[in-house]
C-alpha cells in the first residue's frame, strides 16, 4: 500500500475543509478534525483521518446532523446527561467531558452520559484531556455488533472500549485506551485494505470458526474469552443503558444504513485525586510506579517494559515534528 507522509497541521486542515464542504458546521468540523489527527499523531491510523470518508458519506446521507444543538442537562452536583441531537460523536464526547471535568473540580467527581450521539473516535483523545488537569479520566463508548458472546457463534457485542488517563507529576499520563474485543475492527479493515492477513484469533466466520484472511471476518472475538465478554457487558450497560441507548444487537450499524441517526451512548467519569489523598503525594507517586516498570528487567525479546499508552506518546512525539503517514488513497480523497 502507497503511503504519504504530511505535517499534522495540514493533514488536520484538509480534514476539516472536507467536512465544512459536506456541511458540518466549522466549529463541530474543526474538533473532529483534531481528534482524528489526534489518533494519527499516536499511530493509531484506524481511528485517524482515514475515517473522514465515512463520515462524510454519513453526512450526506442524513444519519449525521451537521448543525446539532448539543445540550447539557445537571441532574445532581456531580452528575449530567448530554443530548448530542444527532451531531459527531466526537464533540458530543467533548462537551461531556468538559462537564465532567468540571464537576470534578468543583465536587471530586463528575460522570456524564451522552446520548444521541454517533461515532466518537479515539476515546484516548477524552481521558487525556482530564489527567492534563490532574484529574483520571475514564471514557467507555458501545459500537454496534460485531463481537462474538463467549461461547457463542453470531456476534452480540460491539468493540466497546474503554480508557482511563491517569496524571504523573514528571511522566506524561498513563493512557490505556483498549477494546474489548481481541482487536478493533478499524485494525482488520486497515489489514485488508493493506492485503495483509490477520493473526489468528482476531475474527471468526459466519460459523463461528477463525480465519486469518480479513475478507471473510464476520465477527470478532472478545479477548480473553469470558473477561473481556464481561467487560464488554460492563461497557454496553453503562454507555448504553445507563445513557438510555441501545444496547448490542439493537445498535445502529456504522457501515450501512448511512440515512439513520446511530443514536449511541457514552460514558464519562472524572475523578479528582485531591478529594481521596495529596494530590502532590499521588502524582509522585505515580512517576514512582512508572520509575520502577521501566527499571524492570525485560523478557527475552523485549528492550523495555513501558506502561499502556507510552509507545502512542513517542509516537506522537516523533510525528509532530516528521508529519503522520496515511494511505496516499486517503491523501487523494482530502486534497481532491
Amino acid at each position: 500500500m502507497s503511503t504519504v507522509t504530511i505535517n499534522h497541521e495540514e493533514a488536520q486542515q484538509y480534514t476539516k475543509q472536507k467536512l465544512v464542504s459536506a456541511g458540518l458546521i466549522e466549529a463541530h468540523a474543526e474538533k473532529v478534525a483534531e481528534i482524528l489527527v489526534h489518533a494519527d499523531l499516536r499511530n493509531v491510523n484506524s481511528h485517524g483521518v482515514l475515517r473522514t470518508e465515512h463520515y462524510v458519506n454519513r453526512l450526506k446521507a442524513g444519519g449525521i446532523n451537521p448543525i446539532a444543538n448539543i445540550t447539557f442537562n445537571q441532574t445532581g452536583p456531580v452528575t449530567g446527561v448530554v443530548d448530542g441531537d444527532h451531531g459527531f460523536g466526537h464533540v458530543i464526547g467533548d462537551t461531556a467531558m468538559e462537564h465532567a471535568i468540571q464537576m470534578a473540580k468543583e465536587n471530586g467527581v463528575g460522570m456524564v452520559t451522552a446520548m444521541n450521539s454517533s461515532h466518537c473516535g479515539a476515546l484516548s483523545y477524552f481521558v487525556q484531556k482530564a489527567a492534563e488537569e490532574n484529574l483520571i479520566g475514564i471514557a467507555m463508548t458501545h459500537t454496534d455488533k460485531i463481537v462474538v458472546p463467549f461461547g457463542g457463534k453470531s456476534s452480540f457485542l460491539g468493540t466497546n472500549p474503554i480508557a482511563y488517563g491517569i496524571p504523573a507529576k514528571r511522566h506524561k499520563p498513563f493512557i490505556l485506551d483498549m477494546a474489548t474485543s481481541t482487536v478493533a475492527l478499524g485494525k482488520v479493515l486497515q489489514f485488508e485494505a493493506e492485503g495483509k492477513s490477520i493473526p489468528e484469533g482476531w475474527g471468526v466466520d459466519a460459523n463461528g470458526q477463525g480465519v486469518t484472511d480479513p475478507a471473510e471476518v464476520v465477527s470478532l472475538t472478545p479477548f480473553g474469552g469470558p473477561k473481556g465478554y464481561g467487560l464488554s457487558l460492563i461497557v454496553d450497560i453503562f454507555s448504553g443503558l445507563l445513557a438510555g441507548a441501545a444496547f448490542g444487537p439493537h445498535i445502529g450499524k456504522m457501515y450501512g444504513d448511512l440515512d439513520k441517526k446511530r443514536k449511541l451512548g457514552h460514558y464519562f467519569c472524572v475523578i479528582n485525586p485531591a478529594n481521596f489523598t495529596d494530590l502532590e503525594t499521588f502524582l509522585t507517586n505515580m512517576d514512582q510506579m512508572i520509575d520502577e516498570l521501566h527499571q524492570s528487567e525485560p523478557a527475552p525479546g523485549f528492550s523495555q517494559v513501558y506502561i499502556p499508552g507510552e509507545i502512542e506518546q513517542m509516537n506522537e512525539e516523533k510525528n509532530r515534528v516528521n508529519g503522520i503517514t496515511i494511505a496516499k488513497t486517503v491523501m487523494d480523497y482530502l486534497t481532491e
